[in-house]
């Protein structure tokens, strides 16, 4: 087989991956694009650099490479890299995102590299989420702005509910977002508070 061949077959797999999991959403009300944009309005104005932290299967960076925003986008794990490649590409998305596999505890990046930061569905998954909000906090710049979301108990309990459904377990850290909520307030930052019905967004900015 040719590797284009394989490169369109394995895009079939992603999109057929990713349609069976948005069914299962479905059932439970939850639309995987509007909770992004969601999350992305409650950031506007956005404007300079743009990160994104964990990226996962693609899904906010798709929903702002849509909008024709510029960004990078960083994971730990290759494997999920690699999916979101493949959803990007489907889509014709690929050049508006750079994609890096980056250490959320030891980033790469200089201080103050990036205006906007976003960490969707991110906290729940870490195992040392102080330590990677740290970070993300050094790489952004003064004037900048860290939108954090994550599900809350009736989005967690849906996403528990999926993976069961799929076969496996959806493992959830110890670290709530309310306490990631006062962590970022002890640093002197200022937080705005939205939510959806699933999730709870969090907009934080250094005063001044």
């Amino acid at each position: 087989m040719e590797q284009k061949d394989k490169d369109r077959e394995q895009r079939c797999q992603v999109l057929s991956k990713l349609a069976r999991r948005r069914e299962l959403q479905a059932r439970y009300g939850y639309d995987l694009d509007r909770e992004r944009l969601a999350v992305i309005e409650a950031a506007r104005p956005l404007a300079g650099r743009i990160l994104e932290a964990g990226t996962g299967r693609g899904h906010l960076a798709l929903n702002l490479a849509r909008l024709g925003y510029h960004l990078v986008s960083f994971d730990q794990s290759a494997e999920q890299l690699d999916f979101a490649r493949q959803n990007l590409e489907a889509n014709g998305l690929a050049e508006l995102v750079e994609l890096r596999q980056e250490d959320g505890e030891n980033l790469s990046w200089p201080d103050g590299s990036f205006d906007v930061i976003f960490a969707v569905n991110l906290i729940h998954h870490l195992k040392n989420s102080y330590r990677v909000m740290d970070e993300l906090q050094r790489v952004l710049a003064s004037s900048g702005k860290l939108v954090i979301s994550d599900f809350n108990e009736r989005g967690l309990a849906m996403m528990a509910e999926i993976h069961r459904l799929e076969g496996d377990e959806h493992e959830v850290a110890r670290v709530s977002l309310a306490e990631i909520e006062e962590y970022l307030k002890t640093k002197g930052l200022n937080i705005k508070r939205t939510q959806t019905e699933f999730e709870i967004i969090l907009v934080a900015s250094k005063p001044g």
